[in-house]
């Protein structure tokens, strides 16, 4: 409200400026000369106020910058040739012109937006996490001190069996069935091998 409230009244000044300026009885302002009637190098704290702290000095250096009421000679003949060169230039050509530099405006928009998407995005999927931690905690746990793990073992993955073991016995019944086959280069005693494990002969204890 407070915003619209000075609107409001910015507005309504102006709107007298201009019933003001529009008068008849009100002389031109382009026919009237302003001319600085005190200059002084020393710092003004009143035009400092004023300006915002833009001027700190009306001295002769500033006034004519700040009085001036034309641009410098050679802006001047540059906006002449600027305006004589669209002169020349028909109004296809000029559609045309405009419509090139709208296509080329929009393109750079589409692929500034377009990396800036790209930058967005990437900075999210480096900053989204792509694993558990529990789960990688419980898994070191696991591993390095075996937290977790049950202690029963599956039967036959003891350390040393006996041939009267009912695992041996079978282990052993099933390496007696399984015919020997010489290699070429390779001795002719040679103990069966099951599942590349050196399985000990019948009669034989021994570990696997």
């Amino acid at each position: 409200p407070s915003v619209l409230d000075s609107f409001a009244l910015l507005s309504g000044q102006l709107n007298t400026l201009n019933k003001v300026l529009k008068h008849e009885k009100t002389p031109l302002l382009r026919n009237q000369v302003i001319i600085p009637l005190v200059l002084s190098p020393d710092r003004d704290e009143e035009i400092m106020r004023q300006t915002e702290g833009r001027v700190p000095v009306f001295s002769h250096e500033v006034v004519p910058d700040h009085l001036r009421t034309k641009p410098d000679p050679e802006v001047e003949e540059q906006e002449k040739q600027l305006i004589t060169d669209a002169a020349r230039i028909s109004p296809d050509v000029a559609q045309k012109q405009i419509q090139s530099l709208n296509k080329m405006c929009s393109n750079l928009l589409e692929k500034i937006s377009k990396e800036e998407r790209e930058s967005e995005s990437g900075g999210l999927r480096q900053n989204k996490q792509t694993f558990n931690p529990a789960d990688t905690n419980a898994l070191v746990a696991a591993v390095a001190f075996g937290k977790g793990l049950s202690n029963r073992r599956p039967p036959g993955s003891g350390g040393s069996v006996q041939a009267g073991q009912p695992g041996a016995a079978a282990i052993i019944a099933s390496a007696s069935g399984m015919q020997q086959v010489p290699m070429s280069g390779a001795p002719a005693q040679q103990q069966p091998m099951l599942a590349g494990v050196q399985i000990a002969q019948a009669g034989q204890p021994g570990k696997y």
